[in-house]
């Protein structure tokens, strides 16, 4: 039964697979992208426009009664910017879920912030193409929940190709966990919620006299997770919270105060406890996934946490976080789709999953939405993306195609 299953799931995952296999990339000549409804991000919805792109770029934007001639044309009935998945381990998490492709967690030492997503990274992994055959063109991935401080993330693009082509931000975040998953059995530490704050607390001070011996002298030896967490300290890199229960919600807060530094609160079930604290920290949160289980850390999960937090004027992107279970990931236009049912605009959804991880990312000049200059990151569906009838058709990612072999949903 178990042979049967897994036979199923990776028939799925194959009949998805787009047309572009192995990340070799078509010929990047002018493209041209006819859609009835364009969804630029920039603006209100264009009927009947055209979206051109060459060498990679977007140098136009029109009504289709205006394209450029002697184009080869594709025709789609809504095309919107690439989507972006604000929080992911696919890439470290891979399909299979046996120990040679599941580099999200690494449990030798509760901290060890000089885990570089980049050098775990499988571009070729089913999973990075399965998300980019549903939409998604960027991906904020990395080491995931399950130790107090897990290793960083980065940002990269589907295309499958290599790290080294694909990336867009080497070092984005740090990842830290306050939440159960963070506190081992067994007597290792942290065991409790005040030694988990304690141990990170100590690394950042660590970390700040580091800094300082470090400007006084350059001979003093490098640390490599000190290094990291001084990045921190600057200012220069967040850390990526992932906590679920208000009082774990409130240590974070706590934490950012007292160093002064950057941090977003990752998962936070229990958010809708304390909007007016998060509103005022200015921090961005990401949702759990709609559809998570309810269990645990996320028992007082809701599905209109979305709509919570827009209602409250807290900045928030659509993730799909990581899935312990097989299929390994979740699809953050499902999840999106599932905020939607529970109040959630789908303007708004679509924002939380463009603009708003764009602007959070720091990549809002790249990719997000649609605009003259910014990287030719389209996705293309034969029908309103949020109708469970829809297929995504494919994704277009730098001027590069990549068409869906299955149906695409």
């Amino acid at each position: 039964m178990i042979l049967s299953s897994m036979t199923c799931l990776l028939v799925a995952f194959t009949s998805a697979l787009p047309c572009q296999q192995g990340g070799a990339p078509a010929s990047q000549g002018p493209m041209l992208i006819v859609a009835e409804t364009l969804y630029t991000m920039a603006g209100p919805p264009l009927k009947n426009a055209f979206v051109l792109i060459e060498d990679g770029k977007i140098t136009e934007i029109g009504a289709a009664a205006k394209m450029p001639p002697s184009i080869d044309v594709m025709r789609v009935k809504v095309a919107t910017p690439g989507f972006i998945d604000a929080h992911s381990t696919v890439g470290l998490t891979g399909v299979l879920n046996v120990p040679h492709d599941q580099d999200q967690l690494e449990k030798s030492s509760p901290m060890q912030p000089e885990l570089r997503a980049l050098d775990a990274f499988h571009p070729r992994d089913p999973l990075v193409e399965w998300v980019r055959g549903l939409g998604v063109t960027t991906l904020h991935t990395g080491h995931g929940p399950g130790a107090l401080v897990s290793g960083q993330t980065m940002v990269i693009k589907t295309h499958g190709r290599s790290v080294d082509q694909d990336v867009v931000r080497p070092l984005a975040m740090v990842a830290v966990t306050l939440a159960d998953s963070g506190r081992p059995r067994g007597g290792k530490g942290p065991g409790t919620r005040a030694k988990s704050v304690a141990m990170l607390r100590e690394k950042l001070l660590k970390a700040k006299a580091y800094a300082a011996k470090r400007k006084r002298s350059e001979d003093t030896a490098i640390n490599l997770g000190l290094e990291i967490m001084a990045q921190v300290l600057a200012g220069d890199v967040p850390l990526l919270i992932t906590a679920h229960r208000a009082h774990d919600l409130g240590s974070a807060l706590r934490v950012a105060r007292e160093f002064g530094i950057k941090v977003v609160l990752d998962g936070a079930a229990e958010s809708y406890l304390m909007l007016p604290e998060i509103k005022k920290a200015s921090v961005w949160v990401l949702p759990h996934p709609a559809m998570a289980r309810t269990r645990g850390d996320l028992e007082n999960g809701t599905m209109e946490l979305a709509k919570l937090l827009f209602d409250a004027k807290v900045p928030f992107a659509m993730q799909s976080g990581y899935e312990s279970y097989v299929p390994k990931t979740r699809v953050v236009l499902w999840e999106a789709g599932i905020s939607v049912m529970h109040g959630l605009s789908s303007e708004n959804a679509l924002h939380a999953m463009t603009t708003s991880p764009a602007k959070m990312l720091g990549i809002s000049d790249r990719v997000g939405a649609l605009r003259v200059g910014m990287d030719g990151d389209v996705a293309l569906f034969d029908g309103d993306p949020f109708e469970y009838t829809t297929h995504c058709l494919g994704s277009v990612i730098d001027g590069v195609k990549y068409m869906s072999k299955g149906d695409g949903r």
